[in-house]
């Protein structure tokens, strides 16, 4: 019960926390540019009901005409200015300072108020990029950690160790920018600048054409192909057939090598170096030192408390070919039953080794061509007990949790033994800010396009209404987020703020985009609207934004609805 409620803390915390940011922002902007156009702020409230109190303390209090509250209900806050609503108890007071009212103010200034709450939730995630910039932060660097065997990049020479550093001759230092090159230019030639062993390297290659998703919007995409991966291939070994020389020396399925004699392996390819030394030395046998028995880490040291460790004498033959072993890319963990894995007869301890004829080089590349199927019939290839197979099955379309929303996606039903491991990375910090804030900007640029492309796809049909959510789902993900840590957490925080900003400039009345609205009206008009057209606007306004979020919290009791209960349960 305690760890329930320690967790339902945490839960609330979360939340409160990532909604008392935004607000106060976006409210602090309304708040500062009121000021400095010369309204007269009366109230500045962070929530919404009484404030925040026990006995006669309360979070309230009362400065230079401004009362300032932070109230119990964190779903909002707001500015309340003289002469806003001219038809309230307020309209004597605005009558009495009128240089001060924001009626009577000049169009650009009550732009700029409504303006601000919204600019000022667009320019946080440019405050908070440039404090990350400054103190920076760890990105994949540009080197490679796996190639896949039969693929373009196998073919050109690429290896794993390999530092990219220009694609057609631009400069490039981290690997997001040749992932998103590879994947947007299906069909196209590419140049690579590599670096190996201090020598510097031209290597051409043609982007193949591959079935895959976007991975934002999880639709159906053609997407380019090299056989590149920044994750590195852990040493867990898999056997393609039977009676090789590894089974035989005492190795199974699934070891995970961390030594070969005295040398420590990290992945694959310091286990392949490590077994050729064994081989140039001329010894005729190498210990194995090997972790087995249980699920892997992230770590290429650390045993699980389920792992064992061993040491198995092998045989030194030329290569790990003639030893007989492959690398586990995709090891089958569990089988999810009636699902087409299951069906198909599919189970766990099976070694997939192909798909549809092609190698499985990477649980990436596998993952993506079941999820870009669009259903079709695949044939798998796979290797139990020694033994060679194949079956052929159709992904289904299932419901699937992507960050944290729910969106159909088509599954196999199979959980994959973790075998890859982190790849190079480097610590990004750039502390000229003449450098930092352009870039600040465009990243904040970047994900604001990307916000108003998920926004269109709502809006068109194309993604799923279910993807909206409410309170409870961004308390939700904000928990998650805070779990994983602060940089996740403050990640989570830039992109609702965004969201927050471009929502409240929707021509909603309530909204700041629907007060803009009425205020250019005015303008063109030359003369405020009436009480009565005001209070008419403001209803259908109040009426659509309450039906949105009547939705959004629909959607938020109808995807967690169970496991509220189990958590009440476990009470």
């Amino acid at each position: 019960m305690l760890s329930q409620l320690t967790t339902g803390f945490e839960f609330v915390f979360a939340f409160v926390l990532m909604l008392g940011v935004l607000i106060t922002v976006h409210e602090f902007g309304h708040f500062i540019v009121a000021k400095m156009c010369g309204v007269r702020v009366l109230k500045f409230s962070i929530g919404f009901g009484s404030p925040i109190g026990i006995g006669r303390f309360r979070l309230a209090w009362h400065r230079s005409g401004t009362d300032y509250v932070i109230a119990w209900i964190p779903l909002g806050g707001f500015v309340k200015l003289l002469g806003e609503n001219m038809g309230d108890e307020d309209e004597a007071e605005a009558e009495n300072d009128r240089a001060h009212s924001l009626d009577v103010q000049p169009t650009w200034k009550k732009l700029a108020i409504y303006f601000a709450g919204p600019a000022m939730n667009l320019m946080l995630p440019v405050v908070l990029l440039l404090g990350t910039l400054w103190v920076g932060i760890d990105r994949a660097a540009s080197v490679i950690g796996t190639v896949e065997p039969a693929s373009p990049a196998a073919a050109a020479g690429l290896e794993p160790g390999d530092r990219i550093l220009a694609l057609n001759g631009e400069p490039v230092e981290w690997w997001e920018a040749i992932d998103r090159h590879v994947r947007e230019n299906p069909g196209r030639d590419v140049r690579f600048t590599i670096e190996r062993d201090g020598q510097v390297l031209e290597r051409e290659l043609r982007i193949e054409t591959e079935e895959g998703i976007d991975r934002v919007f999880r639709n159906d995409k053609q997407i380019g192909w090299l056989g590149l991966q920044h994750p590195r291939q852990k040493a867990v070994l898999g056997f393609a057939r039977d009676g090789t020389r590894a089974a035989a020396a005492g190795l199974h399925p699934g070891d995970r090598v961390v030594r070969v004699g005295d040398l420590d392996v990290e992945d694959w390819p310091s286990f392949e170096r490590a077994y050729r030394a064994a081989a140039r030395a001329g010894a005729s046998q190498v210990p194995f030192r090997v972790a087995r028995g249980g699920p892997e880490t992230e770590s290429e040291t650390e045993l699980t408390e389920s792992e064992t460790e061993l040491t198995v004498e092998v045989p030194v033959l030329a290569d790990l070919d003639d030893l007989g072993v492959i690398p586990a890319v995709v090891l089958v963990q569990a089988v999810s039953p009636d699902m087409p894995a299951a069906r198909a007869g599919l189970a766990a301890g099976d070694l997939l080794l192909s798909v549809d004829g092609r190698e499985i080089g990477s649980f990436m590349t596998f993952r993506e061509t079941v999820l870009g199927s669009g259903g079709r019939p695949l044939e798998i290839r796979f290797v139990r007990g020694g033994e060679v197979g194949s079956v052929m099955l159709e992904p289904e379309k299932q419901p699937s949790q992507i960050e944290g929303l729910e969106q159909d996606e088509y599954l196999i039903g199979i959980q994959g033994a973790n075998a890859i491991l982190q790849g190079s990375v480097s610590l990004d910090r750039v502390r000229n800010p003449i450098i930092a804030l352009p870039r600040a900007v465009g990243m904040t640029w970047d994900a604001t396009r990307l916000y108003l492309r998920g926004l269109e796809k709502l809006i068109t049909g194309d993604i799923s209404r279910k993807a909206l959510g409410g309170p409870i789902e961004i308390a939700k993900q904000s928990h998650s987020a805070l779990q994983k840590g602060w940089d996740t957490f403050l990640n989570l925080l830039m992109f609702i703020s965004i969201n927050l900003g471009i929502l409240n400039l929707l021509p909603i009345p309530v909204l700041d985009g629907g007060q803009i609205v009425l205020i250019l009206v005015e303008s063109v008009k030359r003369g405020p609207l009436s009480l009565r057209t005001r209070e008419f606007v403001q209803s259908i306004g109040v009426v659509l934004l309450m039906a949105l979020m009547g939705f959004a919290f629909w959607n938020d009791v109808s995807r967690y609805w169970s496991t509220f209960f189990e958590w009440v349960r476990g009470l």
